[in-house]
C-alpha cells in the first residue's frame, strides 16, 4: 500500500469515529490491515489536525501526549467515558462494523 494511500486511508477511518468513542492507534492499523501502531501515530501527528484526532488514543485509553489538557476537554464535552485523565477503554472503544 503506497504512503498516501495509507495516510488517507487512516484519515478516513478517524472520521468515521462517533462522538464518545476512541480507536486505538494499533486498532486502525488492525482494521485498515496495514502499518502497526507508530505508523498510524506517524499519520496522525503530521495530517490528523483536521480530523477529530483526540479519538484516537492509545491501547490503555491514554490521551494524545502533548495534547493531554485539550483531548481531555473534548472527550468531556463529547460524554466519551472516561477513567481518570484516561479513556475507558472497555466501554467507549469502537470499531467501524458495529
Amino acid at each position: 500500500m503506497a504512503d498516501h494511500d495509507f495516510t488517507e486511508d487512516v484519515l478516513s477511518l478517524v472520521e468515521r469515529i462517533p462522538p464518545g468513542r476512541v480507536m486505538s492507534y494499533g486498532a486502525i492499523a488492525e482494521y485498515l490491515g496495514a502499518g502497526g501502531p507508530r505508523q498510524v501515530g506517524t499519520v496522525m501527528s503530521r495530517e490528523g489536525g483536521a480530523v477529530p484526532w483526540h479519538r484516537v488514543v492509545a491501547a490503555n485509553g491514554r490521551l494524545v501526549p502533548g495534547h493531554e489538557r485539550e483531548a481531555l476537554a473534548r472527550h468531556r464535552a463529547e460524554r466519551t467515558p472516561l477513567k481518570g485523565d484516561k479513556v475507558d477503554m472497555r466501554t467507549a472503544a469502537w470499531w467501524p462494523d458495529e
